[in-house]
């Protein structure tokens, strides 16, 4: 029987499905699985993973003849893969191969290989699909290893050879990039790679014969464990060298700012000043670059989301986590003018950037240096984007770059055609709009700029 509460992801595994109860994540798992699950509980095989934060932890609720309920710890916030940057992305494969590997080693093996299988918690890459472990079968190549390719091989090369935006051609194919696809698309002498070409080129042409096989004559595969353990190994060492090559304008963004050092201090120091007086348990910086800024509050925040449109901004900033060993930052990339939207079956398979900040409610938003790019960039009026903000934010932080700041003399330049249109780019416009959805607590000048922070409370 289904719950009324059915998780609208959750109807492709035969083994069981997710549901809510009174907000609270659980797992009902089906007899079909039971076998499965029992094994993998006493042999103490899901116990090494909770302990390695390989696999979100849960434990066990109820255990009947018709199903098990178990319930996961709470994930906050998830993000998806076209949501990662480059070295995320990276990370979220190489976890995925090293279950396979620890899997095949103690006698069992993943029977999927989705990207959705991974999300990012406290600091690090982290699966989430409790029921993709089955039993391993003598010979039996891995049944994932297609899936593999297409969610995660097939991403990463194409991002290699066409930059990282190649990573968000995953919102538009929920169950991988074609095989196809991903071969017509890398260039030409990479079929002369003998590692490229066995795994993806030779993938391709093997996938179209058997697509033609309408009598289904085609003979079973066999693969030894030994030859599919370097499978993995070949795959992870290839990966692990992989990065990329591009730059970009925003990569190094704060060191070519426009801020002179007293400036920058002063913005810091705002910042910290309402951020100590709100006492925040949790936070998202949008267009938060590589989180400067974020880091440079002194007050603890459980939890802070750093979201940004530039894949070498937030790449640069998961490094600098992955560094600092930080639990409590959230890196991801997100176009604020085009919001990762609903995809999947009824478009609630993945559920909307805005779906999830709204669940999430974050008690501050930061919005540095923003305003202008989605303005005089992005052609968005000052009302749009209040009533973006407002939708989840209950206190807004805004910084507002006056018509004098070099950079929105920059971008109005570029408007140059249409500079009548941008004459409401004014602090009394903004103050006008944003009036209609929040209260304007305080603002502040930044001195030796022509930049003005603005803190807001959500009139809802």
């Amino acid at each position: 029987m289904i719950a009324k509460n059915f998780h609208s992801s959750s109807f492709r595994d035969p083994s069981g499905y997710v549901f809510i109860e009174d907000g609270i994540i659980k797992r009902v798992i089906h007899p079909i699985y039971f076998e499965q699950y029992n094994k993998l509980t006493e042999s103490g095989f899901f116990k090494v993973l909770f302990n390695n934060r390989l696999l979100i932890p849960h434990q066990e609720l109820t255990y009947t003849n018709e199903q098990i309920v178990i319930q996961p710890n709470k994930v906050s916030f998830i993000t998806y893969p076209y949501e990662w940057s480059f070295n995320q992305y990276k990370e979220a494969a190489l976890l995925t191969l090293k279950l396979q590997k620890y899997s095949l080693e103690h006698g069992f093996s993943l029977k999927d290989a989705s990207a959705f299988n991974i999300t990012f918690h406290n600091g690090k890459a982290i699966f989430i699909d409790t029921l993709s472990f089955d039993f391993y079968a003598e010979n039996s190549p891995w049944r994932a290893y297609k899936q593999f390719i297409t969610h995660f091989l097939g991403p990463l090369v194409l991002s290699y050879f066409h930059g990282a935006q190649m990573l968000k051609l995953t919102s538009n194919f929920i169950d991988g990039i074609p095989v196809k696809m991903i071969s017509s698309l890398l260039p030409f002498k990479t079929k002369l790679n003998p590692f490229l070409y066995s795994n993806i080129h030779l993938l391709a042409k093997l996938e179209e014969k058997h697509n033609e096989d309408y009598k289904g004559t085609s003979k079973k595969a066999s693969l030894s464990k030994k030859a599919q353990l370097n499978i993995i190994e070949s795959l992870y060492d290839y990966i692990k060298k992989l990065e990329l090559k591009e730059t970009s304008e925003w990569g190094k963004y704060y060191s070519k700012i426009n801020y002179s050092d007293s400036a920058f201090i002063l913005k810091s120091e705002i910042i910290n000043c309402w951020i100590a007086t709100m006492k925040p348990k949790t936070l998202i910086d949008i267009g938060g670059n590589d989180g400067t800024f974020v880091r440079r509050i002194n007050y603890k925040i459980e939890e802070t989301l750093v979201c940004d449109i530039d894949n070498n901004a937030v790449d640069y900033n998961y490094k600098t986590l992955k560094i600092n060993k930080e639990q409590s930052m959230l890196p991801f990339v997100l176009d604020v003018l085009n919001p990762s939207a609903a995809i999947g079956l009824n478009n609630k398979e993945r559920f909307s950037f805005l779906d999830r900040i709204k669940e999430y409610a974050p008690d501050v938003t930061l919005a540095l240096a923003v305003i202008h790019h989605m303005t005089l960039s992005g052609n968005v009026p000052f009302d749009k984007s209040a009533q973006f903000f407002s939708s989840f934010s209950k206190y807004l932080i805004i910084e507002f770059p006056k018509r004098e700041d070099s950079w929105v003399k920059r971008l109005l330049n570029n408007k140059a055609e249409f500079k009548e249109h941008f004459d409401f780019y004014n602090l009394e416009a903004f103050e006008k709009a944003y009036s209609k959805y929040f209260e304007i607590i305080e603002n502040k000048a930044i001195d030796d700029s022509e930049r003005v922070m603005y803190l807001l409370k959500n009139k809802c």
